[in-house]
């Protein structure tokens, strides 16, 4: 949001309630002038309506409008309807498709889309299975997903070998041995579970890894009793919001594992220079995992197969020397061509098209 905030060339307004519905994540605030504060209001558990889009679709003071591209937001129906009536560009950013659907959900997705000029989408793979849903693929813009860049590769070139050492050091008490990170909410989407058998697995084949986890959830006392059982040894780090020391703490991994589902943890971890593993379903993945380059930027295991899980960490922690630059450079690279905001600003930009001098830009 601050990258298209600091365009000369559109004039971007930003459009939102300032606390989060759900208070499940703490709400970004935005300078004063660039931001237009718009209730939200749960209809129920999952519909919503945001008081104000009706008014700014019919002004003429905007030449576009993007979207969050949620079908559950009833008032982006009517706004979205009427600012294509007023011959404004509309776009909608979202996850787009994640699988093939039939029924009633796939009717409602193709009519919520058509309202839209362009989507944008994190992936490609919502923009194969669109093109393959009938949506024109000149329609179908991949924007990605990303974290703020700038500040990760100032952090990262401030963190020696040495740093890493002392890291590994303080945490498990020697820095010899692989270790493992992730870094999520301890939930049981997350599947640890698979995580500590293949830990379990690789202890019994006499390759000892460690595993550090960041961040707390509903499922760490579960978990915790889990390692004490079988013996494991996995710190429970406990939730941190300090970059920099989750920087450190990412990159004195020899790989991040992400059982369940990943997200961004992917791209954290890629722009600190550690590779992502995760599984092959990709049906229940999150986007995301695109940026996994199988043997150069992480790799994939079998769906719920801890065996399988347990194959591919013994790949990537054949040894437990920290990671060298050189390595790291390959899961930089995956992220400095695509997953960062200077890139997501010019494929929205494109998705936008040519507009007038002084044009303004909603984004909802």
């Amino acid at each position: 949001m601050q990258i298209l905030l600091d365009c000369d060339e559109i004039d971007y307004l930003l459009v939102g309630d300032r606390t989060d519905p759900d208070r499940s994540i703490k709400p970004w605030q935005p300078p004063e002038d660039r931001l237009l504060s718009t209730r939200c209001t749960k209809i129920s558990s999952a519909l919503l309506w945001q008081r104000g889009l009706i008014g700014l679709a019919v002004s003429r003071k905007f030449d576009a409008m993007i979207f969050l591209g949620n079908a559950n937001f009833l008032s982006t129906w009517v706004a979205a309807l009427l600012a294509r009536l007023t011959l404004k560009r509309v776009l909608f950013w979202t996850h787009g498709w994640i699988k093939n659907e039939r029924g009633g959900k796939a009717i409602i997705r193709h009519l919520f889309y058509a309202l839209a000029h362009g989507l944008l989408l994190y992936g490609h793979r919502a923009k194969q299975i669109g093109v393959s849903e009938g949506y024109p693929a000149d329609k179908l813009y991949v924007v990605y997903n990303s974290l703020d860049y700038e500040q990760q590769r100032r952090i990262r070139r401030r963190i020696s070998r040495e740093e890493l050492q002392a890291i590994r050091n303080s945490l498990f008490g020697e820095s010899a041995t692989p270790l493992i990170v992730c870094t999520a909410r301890l939930t049981a989407a997350c599947q640890f579970p698979l995580l500590l058998e293949a830990m379990d697995m690789l202890r019994c084949e006499g390759h000892i890894v460690h595993a550090l986890l960041i961040g707390d959830g509903p499922e760490q006392t579960g978990l915790e009793s889990l390692a004490r059982a079988k013996r494991l040894p996995v710190r429970f780090y406990g939730p941190c919001y300090n970059e920099a020391e989750l920087a450190g703490m990412i990159m004195a991994a020899n790989v991040t594992v992400s059982p369940g589902k990943v997200g961004l943890t992917c791209m954290h971890s890629l722009a600190y220079g550690t590779p992502v593993i995760t599984h092959d379903n990709f049906d229940t993945q999150g986007p995301e995992f695109e940026a996994i380059l199988p043997a150069k930027s992480g790799d994939f295991f079998r769906f719920q197969d801890s065996e399988d899980l347990a194959r591919v960490i013994r790949q990537w922690t054949g040894s437990g020397d920290i990671r060298s630059e050189r390595e790291r450079e390959v899961c930089y690279d995956v992220i400095e061509k695509r997953y960062n905001p200077g890139f997501q600003r010019k494929v929205i930009e494109l998705a936008l098209g040519d507009k007038p001098a002084g044009a303004t830009e909603v984004i909802v």
